[in-house]
């Protein structure tokens, strides 16, 4: 089997390229090569294995040498983050749009030519969703809530969301779009997104760090683990096409959490001394973004694929806390903690 993930040198990618080499199979066939594009070279254990070969550039610069390879499937995870699209109108369109469109075509054209059909997960995003006058956001947003995007990522991705089902009803992918909550707790350093402060305000005090928390405490977000994101793909990957019901977009799971409730949780595995390193000092832009974002989210459909969100935000600080701790440089990582 051979595999191609888009974006495979970074974070959520570089844990899906584990995890699926870990495993050694997917949907019943032994993974034999595993192909991982990204602007950026994976991490170096993922060069060491020799299943693994890595293409560095960007994927828009790769899309025509596609087109005469064979993939059996494909995890399109290569984006642009939410901040970046809003500040580089260009970079969004670029680095969402045209890339998928130039990745859907190079399966489309290897298909024309007679190659067999791949299967591809897109990774979109609960961005898609966002209040309208003509429609005000519910509560909680579910797999048929009507996506009304108030950024240009979140419009991108629903965009890339819909060639992927029409470009599966012509025949040329078997192509499923899951939306990823807010993923948290991220390693290493703030990156582009507007979300980036809901692993800022874990990460840095567990590093004894200050964090500056751009909304205010009673600002609410669906929530979910790195490992928990990375099992959604791979059961979206793995479902039937009857069982994954349809060629919309389905949510994958989320622990509906609030600014407070991700602090107290961090109070609860780490002490007041470490919560205490969180500063709140409003920014209107951020706040602006992360305004018209879903409070929350449900996910009946990948319900009943088997999938469910974590019970407490605890769970999601201690999955980090292990996850470094597995790290040489466990540390400085987690320096500002008492072990």
């Amino acid at each position: 089997m051979k595999l191609l993930i888009t974006g495979g040198g970074g974070f959520v990618g570089a844990r899906l390229a584990r995890t699926l080499l870990a495993r050694g199979r997917l949907a019943g066939a032994t993974i034999e090569h595993l192909v991982l594009t990204d602007i950026a070279p994976p991490p170096a254990d993922l060069l060491a294995d020799a299943r693994v070969e890595a293409r560095t550039g960007p994927l828009l610069t790769q899309t025509d040498a596609l087109r005469t390879e064979s993939f059996d499937g494909v995890f399109h995870l290569a984006s642009a983050v939410s901040g970046e699209c809003e500040a580089d109108f260009e970079l969004g369109l670029r680095s969402n749009l045209d890339s998928t469109r130039a990745l859907l075509d190079a399966l489309r054209a290897h298909v024309e030519a007679g190659g067999p059909v791949a299967r591809l997960v897109f990774s979109s995003s609960v961005a898609v969703f966002g209040p309208d006058a003509s429609m005000p956001l519910p509560a909680l947003v579910g797999d048929d809530t009507l996506p009304a995007p108030q950024t240009s990522y979140g419009t991108q991705k629903l965009i890339c969301e819909h060639l992927v089902a029409d470009y599966t009803r012509k025949g040329y992918i078997d192509g499923r779009a899951a939306r990823l909550m807010t993923v948290t707790v991220r390693p290493g350093r703030p990156n582009g997104a507007a979300s980036s402060f809901f692993s800022g305000i874990i990460r840095e005090p567990l590093a004894g760090v200050e964090s500056i928390c751009p909304v205010g405490p009673d600002v609410s977000h669906p929530m979910s683990s790195p490992a928990h994101t990375v099992d959604g793909l791979i059961a979206v990957y793995e479902a039937t096409r009857e069982a994954f019901g349809g060629r919309l977009a389905l949510n994958l799971p989320a622990l509906n959490v609030r600014v407070s409730d991700m602090l107290d949780a961090l109070e609860e595995v780490a002490g007041p001394e470490v919560r205490a390193r969180v500063r709140f000092e409003r920014d209107e832009r951020i706040a602006g973004i992360v305004a018209n974002w879903p409070g929350g989210a449900t996910a009946e459909r990948a319900r009943r694929l088997g999938l469910a969100p974590h019970a407490h935000f605890a769970d999601i600080i201690r999955q980090y806390i292990d996850d470094c701790a597995a790290r040489p440089d466990a540390a400085t990582t987690l320096k500002g903690m008492k072990q």
